[in-house]
């Protein structure tokens, strides 16, 4: 098993980093939903080849509830940033059902230049990926929908890139739902988080809760084939936050509960790569994996540790936050 290092300690206006892309300039983009503190504004940070860091932008706020909390991110083929906007994750009542999904044109500066929602009214978006003209996010809860079972749905939707201010309702009756996941699993009722197209152009989506990874293949005209798990194995991987898939076809998972990042292979094998137990970070450590991304032919993994329950290695929550690094 490899072991993690130490990539940065991050800036003191960064509490709880989250989802990673790279910019056209090679640059590694970080969302920081900063939930441990809540307090601190959501912005989004830029580091360069040389591991300097610095703000770029505040994410907009709501206009009702004046809060943001980007999530997962993902580049448009025009640059534009769109975020997910995760307000009810912390589970206030004043921010239920209030996530967006923003479209960002910032400069440089980190000027806003334009801010369009493209989807409102949004109970828990987490992942994103844009692909041949439509986004793709995951949906992590719908509690609105009480499935027969008693267990959690959850979801992924789809829009096309140029939606504007459409408001869902969080039911089965949203036509824009793509998929849909029930969480089997009693002790854990968390529903589907990391998302990632292979190489195939087969939608990968890790259902949390199960710890299970599902490959969706599409038909001719985007509407769904088939969704059925391709990766689920108790004793190697326990949850699935982000993922990333390499250029051989491996999925890189963080497991979140587990404090480990766990590799799968092209048949759908799974094997934890490393893992620690509860730590700071500060040397390194996994301190709950939340994404990881291929960067510079490294895997650098967001260290969100902020939540403390029963199902988690983690205990407390510490600054600076931190990003590890795993040679590849």
């Amino acid at each position: 098993m490899k072991k993690s290092t130490l990539f940065t300690l991050l800036p003191d206006y960064v509490s709880t980093p989250d989802a990673m892309t790279i910019d056209s300039k090679g640059r590694l983009i970080l969302s920081c939903p900063n939930y441990a503190i809540p307090s601190m504004p959501g912005l989004i940070v830029r580091i360069d080849k040389e591991g300097n860091i610095e703000k770029w932008f505040e994410v907009p706020v709501h206009e009702e509830t004046g809060v943001a909390r980007p999530m997962g991110i993902e580049f448009g083929p025009d640059g534009d940033l769109y975020i997910c906007d995760n307000q009810g994750w912390s589970g206030e009542p004043n921010l239920v059902r209030k996530g967006r999904i923003l479209r960002i044109r910032a400069a440089e500066d980190g000027t806003i230049e334009k801010c369009t929602v493209v989807v409102r009214n949004l109970e828990h978006p987490n992942g994103i990926r844009i692909r041949d003209g439509f986004l793709y996010f995951t949906h992590s809860t719908m509690e609105l929908v009480k499935h027969p079972s008693g267990k959690l749905l959850s979801c992924v939707y789809r829009f096309p890139l140029d939606a504007e201010n459409i408001e869902v309702t969080n039911t089965l009756a949203d036509e824009n739902i793509f998929a849909t996941f029930l969480t089997e699993n009693p002790d854990d009722q968390y529903g589907v988080d990391g998302i990632v197209f292979d190489k195939n152009g087969d939608l990968l989506v890790g259902n949390f809760g199960d710890g299970a990874v599902y490959r969706i293949k599409m038909n001719p005209d985007g509407s769904v084939k088939s969704n059925e798990v391709w990766a689920k194995d108790e004793k190697e991987l326990v949850s699935t936050d982000g993922m990333i898939m390499d250029d051989d076809g491996n999925l890189y998972i963080a497991d979140f509960c587990a404090n480990a990042i766990v590799k799968v292979t092209p048949d759908g094998t799974c094997k934890r790569l490393a893992q620690s137990p509860d730590c700071t970070g500060f040397d390194g450590g996994l301190d709950e994996p939340g994404e990881p991304i291929i960067w510079n032919g490294k895997l650098i993994v967001s260290c969100f540790d902020t939540v403390t329950s029963d199902i988690v290695v983690n205990t407390a929550h510490e600054l600076p936050a931190t990003l590890a690094q795993i040679e590849l």
